[in-house]
């Protein structure tokens, strides 16, 4: 967060006044595979080892921590990890292109693609993990997002994303100006400390799109949520790769868009 000095005015009374207030703060991360720089994301400065793991494994670079050698986060921005030896890196580079080099705040990826390529990237992708999670625990964790939301609730300005166990057991918290960021920021954090995310959940504060559903799908995750709506390109993902997709959880219920199964009601 950043202190800024800003004239609040009051169209009712007619008046205005200079006054101090704080305002979320963009950094850019460069990540690298290798020696390969693979992308730029605009993000909150923190945990920023954590995103670039988690951005690299939702999006099919790295397939698991076991691959990896060494994460090296450098004062200027620059994330540099390292690949095994066995890996070969620039086939991995080749086979699993990211959406856009550059990752803005406003909306993930500047360039989207088409849920009909989207469709091509994920052939045979299943969520293997026979998980359930109960429905009050969904609503529980959503709402569980406010009271830890303390970036949000000074600046209004960025999303938030939890891993929790079915039990309800927090694993991770990230928030950032990105909501596609605040998801990779707790992935990569389930990732480093070796997380089976077939036993665990999301809550997020953002819109359910295709590709927030396709990296839960690629690191096994079973069931997503957000207080926000669910997109259709979201809804068809989800049907397509076993994923429990639940939107607009507020207040004591929630809507169930897919594998409805996954949600014990």
């Amino acid at each position: 967060m950043r202190e800024v000095e800003i004239v609040r005015v009051n169209v009712a009374e007619g008046k205005s006044e200079k006054r101090l207030d704080v305002v979320a703060e963009e950094f850019p991360l460069h990540v690298f595979l290798n020696d390969a720089c693979v992308v730029s994301i605009l993000c909150s400065p923190a945990m920023l080892k954590e995103l670039a793991v988690g951005y690299l494994v939702s999006e099919g670079f790295v397939h698991s921590l076991d691959e990896v050698s060494d994460v090296r986060l450098e004062k200027d921005g620059r994330c540099f990890v390292q690949l095994k030896p066995s890996v070969n890196a620039k086939e991995r580079l080749e086979f699993a292109q990211s959406f856009g080099r550059l990752v803005v705040s406003a909306c993930g990826s500047a360039d989207l693609w088409p849920l009909s390529k989207l469709v091509d990237r994920i052939k045979g992708l299943k969520v293997k993990s026979d998980a359930v999670v109960d429905a009050k625990v969904i609503v529980d964790c959503v709402r569980r997002l406010n009271s830890l939301a303390e970036e949000y609730r000074r600046t209004g300005g960025v999303h938030v994303a939890s891993l929790n166990r079915l039990d309800s057991e927090l694993v991770g918290f990230a928030e950032d100006v990105g909501r596609h960021n605040a998801m990779d920021k707790v992935i990569g954090a389930g990732v480093l400390a070796g997380v089976d995310f077939g036993a665990c959940f999301l809550c997020l504060s953002g819109r359910l799109s295709a590709d927030v559903v396709l990296k839960a799908a690629r690191v096994g995750v079973p069931v997503v949520a957000s207080r926000a709506a669910a997109l259709s390109s979201a809804v068809e993902i989800a049907e397509r790769c076993d994923v429990g997709l639940a939107g607009f959880v507020r207040g004591v219920g929630l809507n169930v868009y897919a594998c409805f199964e996954r949600v014990r009601l």
